[in-house]
This record gives structure tokens, sequence and C-alpha cells, in this order.
């Protein structure tokens, strides 16, 4: 499933998206192939990294790669690489601050992010 970041989710879609993020170590995972950038890592790298290896690891990648948060590409015979669906993650973003103080009297005073329907 392919996600660009410009098009919104539907509370269904990002709700579950939302739910895979539940477990800390999906987290962990999902912050290490962020730090890695969108070349990724090897598996055996990734379990290094973020100390989530073996069939836990699988299951996890499993779960994010479900979610649209991650993809897996096969490099040569067996190297199997993930690296981080970026524009769902920003899509992500996007939907928790599309509507950022839409209520507020003082919309971004304090934080501005240049995210919005009132901008």
């Amino acid at each position: 499933m392919v996600i660009e970041a410009d098009i919104p989710l539907a509370v269904e879609e990002a709700a579950s998206t939302f739910a895979a993020l539940g477990s800390e170590q999906r987290l962990t995972v999902l912050n290490t192939l962020v730090r890695a950038g969108p070349e990724g890592l090897p598996i055996g790298e990734l379990g290094e990294r973020s100390g989530v290896t073996g069939s836990t690891l699988t299951h996890h990648v499993r779960i994010l790669t479900q979610a649209g948060l991650l993809h897996r590409v096969k490099r040569g015979r067996s190297i199997i690489c993930a690296a981080v669906a970026f524009p769902r993650v920003q899509a992500l973003s996007a939907y928790l601050l599309s509507e950022c103080c839409t209520d507020s009297s003082h919309p971004h005073e304090s934080h501005p992010h240049g995210r919005g329907p009132h901008e």
C-alpha cells in the first residue's frame, strides 16, 4: 500500500497504524530505521542496533510492514533489508497536526508547525 504524505488518512486507517506502534520494541525498531535513513538496514544489523533479534524482530517487522510503516527488500540471495516508509510516517504526523489549535483563540502562536486547515 502506497500512502502519500499529502493524502489525508481516514481516522480508521490512522488508528490501525498507530495501534501497530503500540509496542516499545516496535517503536525502537522503527526509530532505529528512521535513524538509518532511506537506505534502511539489513535485518541482522537492525537487530544489533535495536536490541530486538530473532523471531521477535521478524514478528515486529511483519506488523510494521502490514501497517505500511516499513518496506522489506531482498538484496542478493538472502539479505533482507528494511527501510522506513517515510511518506506513511509523514502522513501520520500530518494526521495528528492537521487540526492542531483549530479551536484555539490563538492558533499556532506558541508552536508554529506550518500545518493546519486554517492557515
